[in-house]
């Protein structure tokens, strides 16, 4: 067995500490809330797909767009982050936004890098601009120190594995310090606890190369807490619809935005009717609209489409290099400086990435508190209103005042003798049990494999119900045979061995949800139900588990926006 630390106790318990988690934490603890405790898989100064920096936040400022919010919102849902949202809480977060820039801009983030507040990329010609242009190289240093301030308690390297849930509400939490070659269990009592671990890549072949599962366009995120919340019982939503994004091919990076240029043809033809030259203002909004172009021109063989910055002007590469490493894409200048690539001499072809859960995930109040009382949730794993940073740091900031608030109220259990606790704590101890057993990997693969024949994304690949009920099978088997054969050496294959469980919780919800739908939308195209239903329009599907343990899915509406 494991060994097993101490009992610790937190009001609340933050999971991640990521954009979401850090924002959550502050926010709890500027509430009054005491007890603030945030757990990190990695270590929170530099972990999650804010690690490295970003140079995109939206929002509204009425003192650059406006008096009147309404077309800033129509742009915002019609974006890359406005896909599979509720627009009353994307309503919100707008009205609260620039609150939020005026913030990390007086905490020491660089929110005005030209010298006051300027929105570029991701945007059509002549609309309205809703990402504010920023440098977010140190944010996650920044976040940090506010947190400390404050009294924040963080536990580094400690993955929580598991929630407890007594008398129908969160109590708590199991973690595992990884921190040591050989892990220890470390059980929490908590009031209200808010899951924030990012989106959720490896639940799909990697598609610049499938033999390397790491080689992805955000932190290799790996379904942490959307496998937390499913097994309480938390709702899910839009898990039918797995996100692509799109970025320089083999040499997964994202910030798509920040390219400059124009994406061509070959013959110099644009691929997009949008733009035909260089700006630093729009960029080309072409793979933000048409989302499987690079995937499509491959297809029909009129590909590869190439980014084109070969009529940009010195300053203006100097200011994509800039832009470059605000976004945290330092790795990418350095390989090109390095291979003596120059985007003003040479094209770069991009690809579209495999999907992921990203703005998939646990549905939530526009307050960011989930199905299960005491349980919240912020940033990407949210499926109705999390993708993308500057929601991130929304749901965060709320939930985490909410979360507060509530724990005010609420009494510590003993959640350390909860059975799925125990349960959970014998399993991945049979696992260091069984040292010479069946790598992570192995299982890893086998459930990216299995996605990728029978759940695959659209459009180009269709899902029907014979595709899904084999995969729903075949991924159940998998499963039978991961916690039968799978093993672990030490910390680091043991966490990996708990995230591969949480990928199957993930590819269950999403395969019994495709099945549900049944219509063809976005980017789930079903053989056997080919149109789009139009009286499904204004729903959402979620997902869940019940009582008993057993999958039900249903339909709820859409929540409007109710304007000022």
């Amino acid at each position: 067995m494991i060994p097993v630390k101490n009992c610790i106790e937190a009001d609340v318990l933050v999971v991640g500490g990521g954009i979401g988690g850090l924002m959550a934490a502050i926010s709890a603890a500027r509430s009054g809330c005491k007890n603030v405790v945030l757990m990190e898989k990695m270590h929170s100064r530099r972990s999650g797909s804010g690690a490295t920096g970003n140079d995109h936040f939206n929002c509204y400022i009425p003192a650059y767009h406006g008096e009147d919010i309404r077309p800033v919102f129509r742009e915002t849902m019609q974006s890359l982050v406005g896909s599979c949202k509720d627009p009353s809480l994307m309503y919100k977060f707008l009205k609260k936004s620039f609150e939020l820039v005026q913030l990390w801009d007086e905490w020491g983030v660089n929110m005005r890098p030209t010298g006051d507040w300027e929105c570029k990329g991701h945007a059509l010609p002549g609309k309205p601009r809703a990402f504010l242009k920023y440098d977010g190289s140190d944010q996650k240093k920044v976040l940090v120190r506010e947190a400390k301030k404050l009294g924040v308690r963080f536990y580094n390297h400690h993955p929580v594995v598991e929630l407890a849930r007594m008398d129908g509400r969160i109590a708590g939490a199991l973690a595992v310090d990884i921190s040591k070659e050989q892990p220890e269990f470390q059980p929490v009592r908590a009031k209200t606890v808010l899951l924030a671990t990012g989106l959720t890549h490896r639940l799909y072949l990697t598609a610049p190369t499938p033999a390397y599962m790491f080689n992805t366009g955000h932190c290799p995120n790996c379904a942490g807490g959307q496998g937390l919340g499913w097994r309480v019982g938390a709702r899910m939503v839009n898990m039918e619809f797995p996100y692509t994004h799109a970025g320089p091919k083999y040499f997964a990076r994202c910030g798509k935005a920040t390219w400059i240029g124009v994406y061509r043809y070959q013959d110099g033809t644009p691929v997009g009717p949008f733009t035909d030259h260089s700006d630093t203002d729009y960029g080309d909004v072409t793979s933000d609209i048409w989302n499987s172009v690079f995937e499509d021109v491959m297809a029909t063989g009129t590909g590869p489409a190439y980014m084109d910055c070969s009529d940009a002007s010195d300053k203006q590469m100097d200011y994509m290099r800039w832009a470059m490493k605000g976004e945290g894409l330092t790795s990418l200048l350095t390989y090109m400086a390095d291979n003596g690539i120059d985007p003003q001499k040479h094209a770069v072809e991009f690809m579209r990435y495999e999907p992921i859960l990203h703005g998939r995930g646990l549905d939530v109040s526009d307050e960011g508190e989930t199905s299960v009382p005491g349980l919240f949730a912020a940033g990407d794993m949210v499926g109705n209103g999390g993708c993308g940073i500057a929601l991130a740091a929304y749901l965060g900031w709320e939930g985490g005042h909410a979360a507060a608030l509530q724990a005010a109220g609420q009494e510590f259990r003993p959640a350390e003798t909860c059975e799925n606790i125990t349960a959970r704590m014998a399993l991945l101890s049979s696992f260091m049990e069984r040292p010479e057993g069946a790598d992570w990997k192995d299982a890893n693969m086998a459930v990216q494999q299995i996605m990728s024949d029978y759940a695959p994304a659209g459009p180009r690949k269709v899902r029907s119900a014979r595709l899904l009920e084999a995969g729903l099978n075949n991924l159940r088997l998998l499963r039978q045979k991961a916690l039968a054969q799978m093993g672990a050496t030490c910390s680091h294959t043991l966490m990996r061995a708990a995230e591969v469980l949480d990928l199957m919780d993930c590819g269950e919800a999403l395969l019994c949800a495709a099945l549900a739908r049944k219509e063809s939308r976005g980017n789930h195209i079903r053989a056997d139900f080919p149109f789009t239903n139009p009286l499904l329009a204004d729903q959402f599907l979620t997902v869940g588990l019940d009582e008993d343990g057993q999958v039900k899915t249903a339909w709820r509406p859409v929540r409007q926006a109710i304007m000022d």
